[in-house]
């Protein structure tokens, strides 16, 4: 018996994404988080693996088609033959099996529809209801706040889908929500809509379709031409790239202005053309006044990074400490080495040094590479030392993780953070990478600075930030002065279980490790 794969959440507020490659084929063996398909989104490609061990009965999707969040993506046969869903049929994709609970996907009366909690993050399944924000009765509009709910991640508030009333709330505050379980009942403002079904609509762009919704908007006027971000569907920003065309400049006539592919080409043909370029002219008549203001959502990234901010600095009582390393011999040495390396096809800086020598430290100092639950009752110690480091993406601040640097080389470091940077600022880092840091690194001389107050990267118990390499004069062993590479770094630790004693003497160590490169090749497996 086969089983949907069901599209996950892939960000925030993504609803549909474009299939870039399949990376199996039907009848291939597939084996649990093993890259299945490649997709991309209007903010990343992301790559989907496989939940499950099992072999791939069906793509529902062929290269270049839009696939929707939340719908089936492919047909699997558990490697234990096992299966909660209806075998899947040839021509569509098989409907889930309905849920056990008080009301079904549609109610009896047909008048109302479950809203089915999301995935609400990587290898999250339930969640613990925090505070309703309505209730029963209640009126609320697409994407309005509905509830706040808290996993063993971060607290998210879940929005509306639609307009409509709220008839039934099926959990309690305090109670576990499963994912992909109904959360709450709403008849929604216009009937219930076919689009809640679960089956892909024959894989037929939904920007080329002709519905009752999109007559409505083509009999009104075209939405002016934007400044910001336009709303579009991967398909359309192809499109409108492979036109050689701003999509910003294009008026959309689908609902809320978002551009459709009809909208491309008669933008391409000349139809829209003059009322789009007079639009596009206004904003620089506008730029000579004053007093303007902006207002744009937090979305994706860093929403995800607002909302792990918070929670760090409100759990965890952050204390700082900072100090001077000379770098130069450090320097002198990566100088001596890049080129011989470079033509290895091994990018040498000196973060490799840094994430290894602060590996060889972590070894005397065990705590910290430790982390506390939440009420502080238990402290976990890891063998791995999973060194993040931060990384500045076009989409926002990204922290991935070199894994079990103690058993790696500075060249496999160096490998790693090379193949990490480039796929964080291409769009493409698997979540694995994201997962399971134990310690953080953020270089922010890169940009400029010399001392920072580095917010914990919760739940783990320390992070550093190292500052620009600056020339400056001190004192050499015969009291002259000479020009030396001077960089400070800024640590902030969990006051918990760190006292400053600790985490000054496990900052000397790393210093003598790094001060003096060759002092490592003593204490290295």
């Amino acid at each position: 018996m086969s089983k949907d794969f069901i599209l996950p959440d892939i960000g925030e507020g993504i609803v549909e994404c474009e299939i870039v490659e399949w990376l199996v084929a039907e009848g291939d063996e597939v084996k649990e988080d093993q890259p299945v398909v490649e997709v991309m989104t209007d903010k990343a490609m992301v790559e989907i693996p496989a939940k499950d061990d099992g072999v791939v009965e069906k793509l529902y999707y062929q290269k270049g088609d839009i696939a929707k969040v939340h719908e089936p993506l492919f047909a699997i046969k558990p490697a234990d033959g096992s299966s909660d869903e209806a075998p899947a049929k040839d021509s569509a994709p098989a409907k889930k099996e309905e849920p056990k609970t008080e009301k079904n996907q549609t109610s009896a009366g047909g008048d109302t529809t479950d809203f089915i909690l999301p995935d609400i993050g990587e290898g999250i399944v339930e969640c613990e209801i925090v505070e309703w924000l309505v209730s029963e009765g209640d009126e609320v509009k697409e994407d309005q706040p509905v509830v706040e709910v808290m996993t063993d991640k971060a607290t998210v508030e879940i929005p509306a889908k639609d307009d409509g009333t709220v008839v039934k709330l099926y959990h309690k505050k305090g109670d576990i929500a499963e994912v992909h379980k109904p959360l709450f009942a709403l008849k929604p403002a216009g009937g219930v809509q076919e689009s809640g079904s679960n089956a892909p609509q024959n894989h037929v762009d939904p920007d080329a379709k002709t519905s009752p919704s999109d007559s409505k908007a083509e009999a009104e006027p075209p939405a002016k031409a934007r400044q910001g971000k336009a709303v579009a569907s991967p398909a359309v920003r192809r499109l409108a790239r492979e036109s050689d065309i701003n999509i910003a400049e294009v008026p959309g006539s689908g609902k809320k202005g978002r551009v459709l592919k009809k909208d491309i080409e008669a933008f391409k043909s000349g139809d829209q053309k003059s009322a789009a370029s007079s639009d596009s002219q206004q904003p620089q008549k506008a730029a000579a006044t004053s007093g303007g203001t902006r207002t744009e959502a937090i979305r994706g990234v860093k929403a995800a990074m607002a909302k792990q901010m918070m929670s760090s600095v409100s759990t965890i009582p952050h204390f700082t400490y900072a100090d001077e390393f000379d770098v130069t011999d450090l320097i002198a040495l990566r100088e001596k080495l890049k080129e011989q390396y470079k033509e290895k096809g091994i990018r040498l800086t000196v973060m490799p040094f840094f994430i290894k020598a602060l590996s060889l430290a972590l070894k005397e100092f065990p705590v910290m590479n430790a982390q506390v639950n939440e009420d502080c009752t238990e402290i976990t110690y890891f063998d791995d030392h999973n060194i993040g480091m931060a990384v500045d993406t076009k989409i926002g601040l990204l922290v991935p993780n070199v894994k079990q640097v103690q058993n790696k080389s500075i060249i496999d470091v160096a490998n790693e953070v090379t193949r990490l940077t480039q796929a964080s600022r291409e769009g493409k880092l698997p979540q694995a990478d994201m997962k399971g840091g134990t310690i953080s690194i953020s270089n922010i001389g890169v940009i400029g600075g010399t001392v920072a107050t580095p917010i914990i990267n919760k739940p783990e118990a320390a992070i550093v930030a190292l500052g620009k390499v600056q020339e400056l004069p001190r004192f050499d062993a015969n009291g002259n002065v000479v020009a030396r590479k001077i960089m400070t770094v800024s640590w902030s630790g969990d006051h918990r279980i760190i006292d400053g004693g600790t985490i000054a003497r496990f900052n000397k160590l790393w210093q003598e490790y790094l001060e003096d490169p060759t002092s490592m090749l003593v204490n290295m497996v």
